[in-house]
């Protein structure tokens, strides 16, 4: 749920992203891992933004793992396969703070191979970074900050500004959701109108998340109907809302094939 509300916002605002951690305000679009000749390790995790000029890989934890240095030389040698003259990017992100010494690897070595790649363990950055575009604010609660509540406050502040309804709904569910961290569910809830985020994509993936974990009772087959209807359902909406089918499929984890096919539906 973690993961995937980061990749959202990494995908939906590239720019903020760039600014944060390419230093510079420049055009990013995504590079599908089917690109890079092999299948992803762990295609939910992985985020791949590129331009002309460099390709930017984010791996986004709420806990760390020990096989992460192998993952960020295993996807920069794939990068250069596919593109030798483009720089490259790696940072991995944290969101949730612990004391685990796998937050402080930065390398992969092995016999004569090494190679670095950088770290953000987000409850040591400074608030104000997070505060200064829409695609970063749901990250400021987790910063380091004395008073998480008064941050979310702020943060429910700068949401309210947005001009755009759709950007504040996305932008406030996932706000919600990562607040989740490390706030109470009760505190969140005063702070960030629940209204608000029905009407986002983000609140309608994690929805669709939750109805795809199933009940734990009843028959296999009729949880899956269930769940594949649910999904459908879900997908209907957000293409009434003008979300792309690509975008669709993303948060509901039909095939892009269904949801094309919905849409047609629709016009018909």
């Amino acid at each position: 749920m973690f993961d995937n509300t980061c990749k959202f916002l990494a995908e939906t605002f590239p720019s903020d992203f760039a600014t944060w951690l390419l230093g510079e305000a420049i055009a990013l679009t995504e590079l599908s891992p089917s690109e890079l000749s092999l299948e992803p390790i762990r295609a939910d995790a992985l985020i791949l933004l590129q331009s002309d000029e460099v390709v930017l890989h984010l791996e986004f934890q709420t806990l760390p793992k020990a096989d992460i240095p192998f993952r960020m030389i295993d996807y920069r040698l794939r990068v250069y396969r596919r593109f030798p003259r483009k720089r490259m990017r790696q940072v991995v992100i944290y969101l949730q703070q612990t004391n685990s010494e796998l937050v402080q690897q930065t390398t992969f070595s092995l016999e004569e191979t090494f190679h670095r790649f950088e770290v953000i363990r987000l409850w040591e950055q400074p608030t104000s970074i997070f505060l200064e575009h829409p695609g970063l604010l749901p990250f400021a609660v987790l910063s380091n900050t004395n008073d998480r509540t008064e941050t979310l406050r702020q943060v429910a502040e700068e949401i309210s500004s947005i001009s755009d309804q759709r950007t504040q709904s996305n932008v406030a569910a996932s706000a919600y959701i990562l607040a989740g961290l490390v706030l109470e569910k009760d505190v969140v809830k005063q702070l960030l109108r629940e209204e608000l985020m029905q009407e986002s994509v983000t609140y309608q993936a994690l929805k669709a998340e939750m109805i795809e974990q199933g009940r734990v009772e009843g028959r296999a087959e009729g949880r899956a109907e269930g769940r594949v209807e649910e999904a459908r359902r879900v997908a209907a909406n957000l293409l009434k809302e003008g979300i792309s089918p690509e975008v669709v499929a993303k948060v509901t984890g039909l095939s892009t094939e269904q949801v094309q096919q919905l849409d047609t539906e629709a016009e018909n």
